[in-house]
């Protein structure tokens, strides 16, 4: 049974806990809870092949921005032992490094999720200033699937009302994306599409094409001006085509 890795990553409180317990309990959890590494393992028939998915969780608060990468497969061992004595708000955490470090030999392969709340622009926002950065310093070769979560809030009365009030709106759903996915961890609408690709984007790699010239947007604050929600999902996926599932 060949072993997958997912990695989850993005803002803290988008959901990447949630997503994960759903998915591997079919119950959505009551409360959110901050996670360091929350270590979930599910067997899945894909495409009729049977595959080991191991799900890393990571925590998204600055705090832990130098604790995380530990996670990573491409960290090195001689990082994972200096950065795991790291004390992290006031907390000396004690980590295993061998289970981080990419095994070959064993046929691993390993695919990242970055996260975005569909209902808090800001998030979206760090994906290009921060997530998307940081994943391809770490891991240059591992393919990335773009997932907007809490689907069933972006047409929420409530959730929009308050947006309005703040000059928002939700993101917009965007036609025939083969590696931006919206899920819903509460109703698991589009959950399981989620890892199914993620798990193809490994079986099934994709040639990388040229990389492409990146076009400059001017931002102010934490909204970025001359651009409705949807043209920003649509520049991010240009930027990431190299990752392009099939």
């Amino acid at each position: 049974m060949q072993a997958i890795k997912c990695v989850v990553v993005g803002d803290g409180a988008v959901g990447k806990t949630c997503l994960l317990i759903s998915y591997t309990t079919n119950a959505f959890p009551g409360e959110y809870i901050p996670t360091v590494f929350d270590n979930y393992s599910a067997n899945v028939m894909v495409d009729g092949k049977p595959i080991n998915l191991g799900l890393w969780d990571t925590a998204g608060q600055e705090d832990y921005d130098r604790l995380r990468p530990l996670s990573y497969p491409q960290t090195t061992r001689r990082t994972a032992e200096d950065e795991a004595l790291k004390t992290v708000q006031g907390r000396r955490m004690t980590l295993n490094h061998q289970p981080i470090l990419r095994n070959e030999r064993n046929g691993n392969r390993d695919v990242f999720l970055i996260c975005f709340s569909l209902v808090n622009p800001a998030s979206f926002e760090n994906v290009r200033a921060k997530w998307y950065p940081e994943v391809s310093h770490h891991c240059p070769n591992a393919p990335i699937i773009l997932v907007g979560t809490k689907l069933d809030l972006r047409e929420d009365n409530d959730t929009v009302e308050k947006l309005r009030e703040r000059r928002l709106a939700p993101i917009s759903y965007l036609q025939d994306a083969v590696k931006y996915l919206e899920c819903s961890a509460l109703s698991q609408k589009g959950l399981k599409q989620v890892f199914d690709e993620a798990i193809r984007a490994v079986l099934i790699p994709q040639p990388k094409p040229k990389r492409r010239r990146k076009t400059k947007i001017r931002t102010t604050g934490t909204l970025t001006t001359n651009m409705n929600w949807e043209q920003q999902i649509m520049q991010l996926r240009a930027e990431v085509e190299k990752y392009r599932i099939e």
